[in-house]
């Protein structure tokens, strides 16, 4: 039996082949970047070793932007809850971030005077954008450097910034320059050129050279708006809204910035439910049901392409697995996946509810793969955290819809295919 889930290996990497204004439905500019995937090799069994890294990344990325949140509003984020309770507070400046670990959506910006080319990992579930300087140490191999002294745009801030995620640190100069965006203009964008990565954050040249976060400016570590807020405010997008189609066949993926591509989804469909608290894009999880039966309802959602899987609370998650026949669970520190037969997962995907719509996942999405090689069982699309109480949606969903984030009106919509 074949699995040909593309999160199956965890190790898949996808890219933004090619940026193009295209016309939206008046007629108007947008900015679109069809995304294709890297390797089309994917194995038949989980990498659980990636799985739990994967797994470790996602509590060290909402641990951080959350703890920048405080910092940035004067309280604390109402879902950080238990992720918060575990960390120091720190007086010298540090603000926590990590890197997307092993899937990677990533795409071509410009920065500078004349401009200089890099590809970042685009990540919904965080704000800040990250580039490698020319003072990089060897952490940074393999990396395009950015060059503050050949921009005439470049403004040094003054500012030497530490961010810390899990065991180590990116850390270097606070700098604005004009950032570049499919021939749109962000200006004086603010970002970090990082003078050292730590482990875990890219360091081959097949990697994407830093990170470009979309999401709102109260996660920043710099307080700063992102490249997609940047460009809002700057007035040269149609409308205030970028959307994405996730796909794992090649050709069929792709991020649309200033519109919607109404050619990928049914605009009947289309349903939209409100931002409930600026800083992620996190809206009302109505319901998760499976086989006709809810098993969470009325639930606070993270919308966030940079996570693989879907995440909740260990309590959500055995819901949701319990009364499956032949289902087991393994937990690794914090964390806990659950299989179930892989001749039967298919009967028991899950239906996500948002604004009174019903969205399938797919089985193709929500099998993982085999637990092992040879093995009867396959690894579930949702996983439990213990220090978690509210729910992550990500790849393994959002590969079956539409999704359009609308900055402008403070809305996600989501749509079925066509």
């Amino acid at each position: 039996m074949k699995f040909s889930s593309p999160f199956a290996s965890l190790l898949a990497l996808v890219s933004i082949a090619a940026a193009s204004p295209a016309p939206n439905d008046r007629g108007e500019g947008v900015i679109r970047f069809p995304l294709t995937r890297r390797s089309a090799d994917v194995a038949e069994h989980v990498d659980l070793s990636a799985l739990e890294t994967q797994l470790t990344q996602v509590v060290n990325k909402y641990r951080q932007t959350f703890a920048a949140f405080e910092a940035n509003t004067g309280s604390a984020h109402p879902l950080s809850g238990k992720m918060v309770s575990s960390i120091s507070k720190r007086d010298n400046g540090i603000v926590p971030l990590t890197n997307q670990g092993t899937t990677l959506w990533y795409g071509e910006i410009e920065v500078g005077t004349p401009k200089q080319t890099f590809t970042v990992d685009i990540d919904t579930g965080s704000t800040d954008l990250i580039l490698p300087s020319v003072s990089c140490d060897a952490s940074c191999r393999g990396q395009t450097k950015y060059n503050a002294d050949q921009s005439s745009t470049a403004e040094d801030q003054g500012t030497y910034v530490t961010i810390t995620y899990g065991s180590g640190e990116v850390e270097g100069d606070e700098y604005t320059d004009d950032v570049f965006l499919g021939g749109y203009e962000a200006p004086n964008q603010a970002f970090l050129a990082a003078s050292q990565y730590s482990a875990g954050f890219p360091s081959t040249s097949s990697d994407p050279d830093g990170l470009a976060g979309f999401a709102f400016q109260q996660i920043s570590a710099f307080g700063a708006p992102s490249i997609f807020k940047t460009l809002s405010d700057n007035g040269v997008l149609p409308e205030n809204v970028f959307s994405v189609k996730l796909s794992s066949t090649s050709g069929q993926s792709e991020l649309y910035i200033g519109g919607t591509n109404t050619e990928l989804y049914d605009e009947d469909t289309l349903t939209y439910t409100p931002v409930t608290e600026q800083g992620y894009w996190q809206v009302n999880l109505e319901a998760v049901s499976r086989d006709g039966s809810t098993v969470t309802d009325d639930a606070a959602s993270i919308i966030d392409t940079g996570t693989t899987l879907i995440v909740t609370s260990n309590s959500a998650a055995e819901a949701y697995y319990q009364d499956i026949p032949g289902s087991s669970s393994f937990t690794s520190g914090s964390s806990t996946y659950y299989t179930i037969p892989c001749d039967t997962i298919g009967s028991y995907t899950p239906t996500l509810t948002f604004g009174g719509r019903d969205f399938d996942v797919s089985e193709e999405s929500f099998n993982l793969g085999m637990e092992s090689s040879g093995s009867s069982n396959c690894v579930g699309g949702i996983a439990g955290l213990s220090i978690a109480d509210f729910w992550i949606v990500g790849g393994v969903f959002l590969q079956n819809v539409y999704t359009v984030f609308d900055m402008g009106r403070l809305q996600v919509g989501f749509a079925e295919l066509t």
